[in-house]
């Protein structure tokens, strides 16, 4: 017997559950989501700190927008969003980290991996990823993961350190607060489904 197809469909993400009644309801919808992801990205850009004698790299909030646009989005949404945020700030919008722009300062490798981490995260959440803490947990990590990937061998490339210097630049003086933002999306969004949930049973 073959299941019906709703029973094995992908989990939808968050923001599926928005209605939208025909294909151009749907494009009008996902559209302003695209716009209102990247303008969320560089909203959260300007809330950044650098600390020269720490590192070059500043301490931003981006990195948790960029990890709950790609787990509410799904990954077509957040690549969408997360390109536009990437490509506009190459051509000159000034909403990279305190307001900047172009390309080829130390922390540009990161947000190159904001747009692959965005993706990887949208698309581990439509697969079910984000809907227990365990599972967001491990969703966080491998958004992280990525944007050090990414973000680190450009930080060497740009400044010349060595691997010490640019694990101690780019990678250890943001781990806890990576940690921190772990534990907030964890809790977060399984609370957001769980509501969802209630909310469909009551309705029922």
């Amino acid at each position: 017997m073959v299941a019906p197809a709703a029973a094995i469909a992908a989990p939808s993400v968050l923001a599926d559950l928005l209605p939208a009644r025909t294909k151009a309801a749907a494009y009008a919808r996902d559209a302003v989501l695209v716009l209102g992801g990247a303008a969320a990205v560089g909203a959260s850009a300007q809330i950044a700190i650098t600390i020269p004698q720490i590192s070059p790299v500043p301490f931003v909030l981006t990195t948790f927008t960029v990890l709950l646009v790609g787990a509410a989005y799904g990954p077509l949404r957040a690549g969408l969003s997360l390109g536009l945020y990437l490509a506009a700030g190459v051509a000159g919008v000034p909403w990279f980290t305190e307001g900047t722009s172009g390309y080829g300062f130390p922390s540009f490798g990161y947000i190159i991996g904001f747009l692959v981490a965005g993706i990887a995260v949208g698309w581990l959440a439509r697969r079910g990823g984000d809907r227990t803490v365990l599972k967001t947990a491990g969703l966080m990590v491998v958004g992280n993961v990525i944007m050090y990937a990414f973000g680190a061998p450009y930080l060497a490339y740009v400044t010349g350190a060595d691997f010490a210097q640019t694990m101690a630049w780019g990678v250890t003086p943001y781990l806890l607060g990576d940690a921190v933002k772990l534990v907030v999306a964890a809790l977060l969004l399984p609370g957001a489904w769980a509501l969802v949930s209630k909310f469909r049973n009551s309705e029922g």
